[in-house]
């Protein structure tokens, strides 16, 4: 028998160092491991090493034989050449880009991305054709990635899976609808989820959400969580053998506007002076600062401010070297944007190193019921200066003081959410339901 054919759509795939192309490596992956042929449709590499930004060891981590066709959807928001714009766009910028949206809404109700509709259909009409595809996966945002699916379902009968790394409609911060959620937005999500054989979400808060909106699909939503995935070297890292010189705290992430950097630094700043024990800690940043590689002038001018209180940004890591930035660390920060809606990516992969984490996010954060159970997990009660402070000085005596054998229960207690244990069941009922 012939190995089963995965068409797999994801507009952040390597180079792309936006946090979603991790969970899009991973599922590949994890499909070719499991006896698959996967082919991937995405963007050209040069879109992210000109825009958004790229990490190009990240590539080096896709399994071998995967197939990787590339198509440029000619999106001016990630065009910043500005020496190749048309005069109309360079002279009068707000009006072209109103005036230019009418090509995506004209084919699919996605702001910049809707015109790369026809592009992904004539993909994956070429890949059919050439081998017939058992099974479409698309992977959002954006949600233009859920069209190769559907296309191949109404015209061939293929079964297609909708991946939602995030939401459509709901904005997952504030837990109200976004205000993009159009009339056309919600006809489509219903016409796209009537044919799904699964409907994917990445937490429970975010599936029941869409269970009360689409009540006739819930019996085919499953809940697919992130998880943490190892490449170079094991995540699970020893006590550092030099935390008695003093200790120190990382955090490795974009650094966005909904993360709480002012109160985390605040709440930092009280504990090290309060705390003796955090009198030389360090607190580390690693990351992005800004989304789109752009940077963000208000968030670099408060790290700059706390250097006196031991805080310091080191750069990005890249996700192949990850494990090495963690043996540098005593304790984790966790920092979220608010809103029970929010888990974090990030969440899986500090609990797989059984380092202790501090929280510092509203403790009603999805986040809070992935950490409940952990063995090594320090909340802050509040989001505030003085309880961050606390909980600071909580997770510091936990650092200074866990052993060996408590760092490799909180090991043996995270590896439960390795991103292939998250996906194995899913390939297993898929594989079944095309009797392969």
């Amino acid at each position: 028998m012939s190995r089963p054919h995965l068409l797999y759509t994801a507009w952040s795939f390597p180079p792309s160092r936006a946090g979603g192309v991790y969970r899009a490596v991973a599922t590949v992956n994890a499909f070719a491991e499991a006896g698959w042929d996967v082919t991937v449709l995405t963007v050209p590499e040069k879109l992210f090493r000109e825009s958004t930004g790229s990490d190009e060891e990240l590539a080096k981590q896709i399994a071998p034989g995967v197939r990787v066709v590339r198509e440029d959807p000619d999106v001016p928001a990630f065009q910043n050449d500005i020496a190749a714009w048309p005069y109309a766009r360079a002279r009068f910028p707000e009006l072209h880009k109103l005036w230019d949206l009418r090509k995506d809404f004209i084919r699919f109700p996605e702001p910049n991305y809707g015109r790369w509709r026809p592009g992904l259909q004539a993909m994956a009409e070429r890949v059919h054709a050439e081998r017939p595809v058992d099974l479409a996966i698309g992977t959002a945002n954006p949600h233009v990635d859920f069209i190769p699916g559907w296309h191949l379902n109404r015209r061939y009968g293929v079964p297609y899976v909708m991946d939602y790394r995030d939401a459509w409609q709901l904005d997952v911060f504030s837990g109200r609808r976004l205000i993009t959620a159009t009339p056309g937005v919600r006809r489509w999500e219903q016409r796209l989820m009537a044919s799904a054989t699964e409907i994917w979400f990445v937490n429970d808060a975010i599936r029941e959400w869409h269970e009360q909106e689409h009540p006739q699909d819930r019996d085919r939503m499953r809940v697919v969580a992130n998880g943490f995935d190892e490449y170079r070297e094991p995540l699970q890292v020893p006590v550092r053998a030099e935390r008695d010189d003093g200790l120190v705290f990382g955090y490795i992430g974009t650094i966005t506007p909904n993360v709480p950097l002012e109160t985390l630094l605040a709440g930092w700043r009280r504990a090290r002076r309060d705390e003796p024990r955090l009198a030389g800690a360090q607190l580390v940043l690693r990351g992005y600062i800004g989304h789109f590689g752009a940077g963000d002038g208000l968030a670099a001018q408060l790290i700059d401010a706390a250097a006196s209180d031991g805080v310091r940004y080191d750069g990005p890591v890249g996700k192949a070297d990850i494990a090495g930035a963690y043996r540098g660390f005593d304790a984790l920060v966790l920092a979220l944007g608010t809103g029970r809606y929010v888990t974090s990516g990030k969440v899986f992969e500090y609990t797989a190193t059984g380092i202790p984490i501090v929280s510092v996010h509203d403790p009603g954060n999805a986040a809070s019921d992935v950490l409940r159970e952990s063995l090594a997990w320090i909340p802050s009660a509040a989001l505030t200066e003085n309880d961050v402070a606390a909980a600071f000085a909580r997770a510091g005596e936990l650092a200074a003081t866990q052993t060996a054998e408590q760092r490799a229960a909180a090991q043996e207690w995270g590896a439960q959410y390795s991103r292939a244990g998250q996906l194995a069941p899913r390939i297993a009922a898929l594989s079944s339901a095309i009797g392969r």
